[in-house]
């Protein structure tokens, strides 16, 4: 809770960054920074996190000393635990997994009565996005944690005088296809009256995406 409470932090610091340049008002900024902490909470903790390549979990089976270890997700997505091989782990939510390592232990238990399986995810070093372009400071981030496209811009130090605001866009990549998401963040950057619902619908940045702020 201690590392979530640090990173929303730095995040609006940097957001503030970004506003003071553009020229905002106070009001506005004051939405944007209640919903950046209200998303960082939930990101933070939330049992909606899709877990990526690269990172660590925690597993732990009830009152199976030898079934409690940290295992890491591999480039391929998948991960191997003691008796039941190797599983995929990307994608998937942590109660997925649960689930997933559940049924492969099924067969090694008296009736199939398998004790509980927990999974944490120790640490999101998998989740890593790309800024380039007009910002202050372009280059690989790895936040922790799920972050809007605005956020995203926050840990590149801001925009440029000179970014094109309403022609950002994400190169998103899904297996073999690259996708372009277009982003406009004029009205939120510029405008001096951000609604809530303005914020809620900048897109959230997935692991693998790169940022281009023209």
């Amino acid at each position: 809770m201690r590392r979530a409470s640090s990173s929303f932090r730095v995040g609006l610091f940097a957001i503030l960054l970004i506003w003071s340049n553009l020229g905002g008002d106070d009001a506005a900024l004051a939405q944007v920074g209640a919903d950046a902490e209200l998303r960082d909470r939930r990101s933070a903790s939330g049992p909606d996190y899709r877990v990526n390549s690269g990172d660590q979990l925690e597993i732990s089976v009830w009152r199976e000393d030898e079934l409690q270890r940290e295992v890491m997700v591999l480039p391929d997505g998948t991960m191997s635990f003691p008796l039941i091989g190797t599983i995929t782990a990307a994608g998937k939510t942590a109660s997925e997994i649960e689930q997933q390592i559940s049924s492969r232990l099924e067969s090694n238990f008296v009736d199939g009565d398998v004790p509980d399986v927990t999974v944490t995810v120790a640490r999101t070093s998998g989740l890593q996005f790309s800024v380039i372009g007009k910002v202050q400071s372009p280059g690989i981030f790895t936040p922790g944690r799920y972050v809007t496209i605005l956020e995203a811009l926050s840990f590149s130090g801001g925009v440029t005088e000179f970014a094109s605001l309403s022609n950002i866009v994400v190169v998103r990549k899904s297996g073999e296809t690259l996708t372009v998401v277009p982003v406009d963040l004029s009205d939120v950057l510029r405008s001096k009256s951000v609604s809530a619902a303005d914020v809620s619908a900048l897109p959230m940045i997935r692991s693998g995406d790169t940022i281009i702020v023209p």
